[in-house]
């Protein structure tokens, strides 16, 4: 028997592959990072000898879900400014908090984002924020793969002041963190009404140069498409097109006021959207024409944007919510299907963010992102179909292993790299500051 890191085993498997394959006692081993083989429990058991062996009970082993967006810091501003439209909300509460803060306040709020998605299924996120070297450095010690960015914009910045030193500060991050296995640096100006045509062209030649990602805000409210069609007489996207900014490595974050030619620019450009229905709705922003995206074949996958616009960071309740919004706004009850959506939170997240071939699916040679979901509980039996259980039945709680990049992150529930109560804790401190300022 060959020796091997990791074995989980018995339980469906889904793999997410081209094929949408499904083991039904299926098994999955772990060397090191990498997976290296998959198929039925029984036959994995007989050909490899695991260190660790984790058995998932007669549960669902899939790959670990992927946040395509959200700003994990602002986990420190859940519930903070609640019921507002989104530029009064940004605008007079969000930056005026903003201001206040430090790079020990990101990071711990980062870590409490981790925790959070750690325990509710979530193994990747990608984060546009401030102090993104605190981001970054929370990721890292929570076991977590990330892609963050400092978001930049035409104003000075509490981290980085002038604009000149933001883009300075970005280059830094990617030099530094460039061979790290699980953090990722993109270049993330915040949106065309924030950053000025110089900017965006800046961005984008900084972003080619490095083989970068570049993430934007785009199109979020009819109010932002008014505001840069009086400025520029075109629309975000046709913008961003005019300029040369839109192409294959561009993330376009909401769009939710979209036109027909808005649409077609971004499948002629191939750029990727990240789609946060929860947001979109407790903003009251819109809702984005997803079924028109995916009809018109633009790749999006499912974020949950920031705990101050959500106010959770759990993907399965955005799942449920991306499934049901687009069947009640269409009237149309087969639209945005389950197997669609969890595609939208594992490997077609995996293409918006450029790492298809590293996470999304579960089949040899990618990294071990994978959770494990316990069905054995009153509101998931009988199971049918694994897809509509993950979409309508299953919540981040459900979720009882999360494994990345081949290391154990939560067991059990539990927490292998972060102490919970300490991490609650220090976040409770900094409320306390944030609510006396």
């Amino acid at each position: 028997m060959k020796p091997i890191d990791l074995l989980i085993g018995n339980g469906i498997l889904l793999t997410m592959d081209h094929e949408q394959s499904i083991i039904e006692k299926g098994a999955v081993g772990i060397s090191g990072t990498d997976i290296i083989d998959v198929g039925s429990h029984e036959e994995l058991l007989s050909l490899y000898e695991a260190k660790k062996y984790i058995d998932a009970r007669g549960g669902i082993i899939m790959p670990g879900l992927i946040n395509a967006h959200t700003h994990a810091g602002m986990s420190l501003f859940r519930g903070l400014a609640d019921d507002l439209p989104l530029l009064t909300w940004l605008n007079e509460y969000i930056f005026t908090a903003e201001r206040k803060l430090t790079f020990d306040m990101v990071f711990k709020g980062t870590l409490l984002a981790c925790a959070e998605m750690i325990l509710s299924g979530t193994t990747t996120f990608c984060d546009m924020y401030l102090f993104e070297d605190a981001v970054a450095q929370a990721a890292k010690k929570s076991g977590m793969r990330a892609i963050v960015g400092e978001v930049i914009y035409d104003f000075p910045s509490p981290n980085y002041g002038p604009l000149e030193k933001g883009f300075a500060y970005t280059e830094v991050l990617i030099k530094k963190w460039q061979d790290d296995p699980l953090i990722t640096i993109a270049v993330e100006p915040h949106s065309p009404y924030l950053c000025s045509p110089e900017l965006l062209i800046r961005a984008h030649d900084l972003a080619e140069r490095f083989g970068s990602l570049l993430i934007i805000h785009l199109s979020e409210t009819d109010k932002e498409v008014r505001q840069i069609k009086e400025r520029y007489g075109l629309t975000p996207v046709g913008h961003l097109g005019d300029l040369g900014v839109l192409g294959p490595n561009l993330v376009a974050v909401h769009c939710v006021a979209l036109t027909d030619n808005d649409i077609d620019l971004l499948k002629q450009f191939n750029v990727k959207v990240a789609h946060n229905p929860e947001s979109n709705m407790k903003l009251a922003s819109g809702i984005a024409p997803l079924p028109e995206l995916l009809k018109r074949g633009v790749t999006v996958g499912l974020g949950t944007d920031g705990c101050a616009s959500n106010n959770n960071l759990d993907l399965f309740q955005e799942m449920d919510t991306a499934a049901k919004l687009h069947k009640v706004n269409t009237l149309d009850p087969t639209v945005v299907d389950a197997e669609t959506v969890v595609r939208m939170a594992t490997i077609d997240a995996a293409r918006v963010l450029g790492l298809e071939d590293t996470i999304g699916s579960i089949k040899p040679g990618k990294k071990g992102d994978i959770i494990v979901i316990d069905i054995i509980r009153p509101h998931l039996v009988p199971l049918y179909n694994p897809y509509s259980h993950l979409v309508y039945s299953v919540t981040g709680s459900d979720v009882v292993t999360s494994v990345i990049n081949g290391r154990v992150v939560m067991e059990d529930r539990v927490l292998t790299t972060l102490d919970l109560e300490k991490v609650m804790s220090d976040v409770n401190k900094i409320a306390k500051e944030i609510k006396r300022s």
